[in-house]
């Protein structure tokens, strides 16, 4: 299964809760923090709720 790299590239201050706590739960703590996750539906649908703020590259 393919993998992604998550990079947070804009800060979650002043943004909505549930794009607050997204990016938490995709293991993004601060700006430019990056992540490596599975590609699984699950993980898409939290990268298209918060894709103005992350950058996706395929690992």
């Amino acid at each position: 299964m393919a993998k992604l790299k998550i990079t947070l590239v804009r800060s979650v201050i002043g943004r909505p809760e549930n794009q607050r706590i997204t990016a938490r739960t995709l293991g993004l703590k601060k700006t430019n923090s990056h992540v490596i996750q599975e590609d699984t539906p699950a993980i898409r649908g939290m990268i298209n709720t918060i894709s103005h703020l992350v950058k996706v590259e395929e690992v």
